[in-house]
């Protein structure tokens, strides 16, 4: 009865599917021709259908059911949240969107225009989230009252199992509900603990219980044999098993799976700019990096002529920074400083205004006149457009530091600010610029990384300009 359930559950969302996008279709169809052009009913019943159209329409839902099976939307989503399957769902209608633009220049069907494709997108997807968040409901509201429930056994009394536990009872609308524990040895159980036995009571307690699902929290290099033996019996018994893996201790880094040619990987990553996220980050870099490039491009010639023209020596300055992951790289802006200043930085380390690794001189001696006015206005930086088209940089990221500043990092975890790309501009640079310390702008950089979104990058873009324009911090 069961597996019958979920067949029918299955079934009716691959229907829905199939529904949504056939309507996401007329919906963009009728939006794209005018009114004059739409069929009345009589028209649609004589409408002579043609072989191609059907098969046409036949690949269509071939290719949208294999997507959305590649995104595991047909899979449990009962230990996922509902933002969760909202990214899932906006990934496989943007998948097959394009497509759906692919095919138009394949087979030149003329009604599928930009302007189309949008309209389907946001039908489809708009449609899918909203028929999944009303089943999520109504199945929320039937397990909350005693249907559709998967029962699991806690292999383990530990923390872990304990933390564990609480979170399933605190999402009840999912569905599971704890029928006990069972561990290797049992010494003082937590109160409320509902202990069923031993390791060696495990077939008994199978035998004896209703068990949809079992989670081991023992660690695994201590207790391999037992883990083994469970896992082999659960199997027998086609039972769902699932581990709390504690390898290392972690204290930012995210773990995930992974199968590298029917290898299973745990993945522990701290950066999150990786995947669909990161080619989304990426695509806002050329395209917006591309626009300020031709925006900009007669301010940075006429810096150029006026850098050439009232100090001797190369209109650029090129240094070598540390970028992505410590990779060394050539960084562009406008000459601010008369030729060979780098040679006099020994000289004056003892006017150094930062504190820690970095070296900072608000009134530094070796800025030219032209330079001044080309770092007030953070001009001198425009030429890191073209680092970020060759993708060394982005837009948005920790700042590059030289080689002199990287290597003067006293403690092994500031490294960390090089697991992602640098950048234009970053957090502290919007929150004062050069007038912060350098713990805050560590601080303020490792957040950045540790909770990034690509939101958060269109908003400190946006902080930018004002920063820029009120001269915040600028040297």
């Amino acid at each position: 009865m069961l597996s019958f359930r979920r067949k029918l559950l299955l079934n009716l969302f691959k229907l829905s599917d199939i529904c949504i996008l056939i309507v996401a279709l007329a919906v963009a169809s009728m939006i794209v021709l005018s009114p004059e052009t739409w069929m009345t009913l009589g028209d649609f019943f004589s409408l002579q259908i043609k072989v191609i159209h059907i098969i046409g329409l036949f690949m269509m839902i071939l290719f949208w059911h294999l997507i959305f099976h590649t995104f595991q939307l047909y899979c449990s989503r009962r230990l996922k949240s509902k933002v969760s399957e909202w990214k899932d769902i906006l990934k496989a209608t943007m998948t097959g969107t394009v497509i759906l633009a692919i095919a138009r220049h394949v087979f030149s069907i003329d009604i599928i225009t930009p302007f189309f494709c949008l309209v389907f997108w946001l039908s489809s997807t708009v449609l899918t989230i909203s028929f999944r968040s009303i089943l999520r409901s109504v199945l929320a509201r039937v397990r909350l009252y005693g249907r559709n429930l998967r029962f699991v056994l806690i292999v383990g009394t530990n923390q872990r199992a304990y933390d564990f536990a609480n979170k399933l009872g605190e999402k009840m609308e999912s569905g599971y509900r704890l029928i006990g524990y069972i561990d290797k040895n049992i010494y003082r159980p937590k109160e409320g603990m509902n202990l069923l036995g031993t390791i060696e009571d495990f077939s008994t307690v199978m035998k004896n219980n209703v068990i949809d699902e079992i989670v081991i929290a023992l660690p695994i290099k201590s207790y391999y044999e037992e883990i083994q033996e469970i896992v082999q019996k659960a199997e027998e018994q086609g039972i769902v098993i699932r581990y709390l893996p504690q390898l290392f201790n972690t204290r930012v880094a995210e773990s995930r799976a992974e199968i590298f040619e029917d290898v299973p990987i745990l993945t522990m990553q701290s950066g999150h700019q990786n995947g669909w996220q990161y080619v989304t980050k990426r695509a806002i870099d050329l395209i917006l990096a591309s626009v300020l490039i031709t925006l900009t491009l007669p301010l940075m010639v006429f810096a150029a002529i006026a850098t050439k023209l009232t100090s001797p020596g190369p209109v650029l300055f090129i240094q070598e920074r540390i970028g992505y992951n410590k990779r060394v790289f050539r960084f562009y802006k406008f000459r601010t400083m008369e030729a060979g200043a780098e040679k006099q930085q020994a000289q004056l380390e003892h006017l150094n205004e930062m504190d820690g690794p970095v070296f900072k001189i608000q009134n530094d001696p070796r800025i030219t006149r032209v330079g001044k006015w080309l770092r007030k206005w953070s001009i001198d930086e425009l030429p890191q457009l073209f680092n970020v088209i060759k993708g060394d940089m982005s837009l948005v990221g920790p700042r590059p530091l030289p080689l002199r500043d990287f290597n003067n990092f006293e403690k092994d975890w500031q490294h960390r600010r090089c697991s992602v790309l640098p950048g234009m501009t970053c957090t502290w640079q919007v929150n004062g610029r050069n007038k912060i310390s350098f713990e805050d702008w560590i601080t303020l950089d490792m957040a950045y990384i540790d909770n990034w979104k690509v939101t958060d990058d269109l908003k400190i873009l946006c902080k930018t300009i004002p920063a820029v324009m009120k001269k915040k911090g600028a040297a």
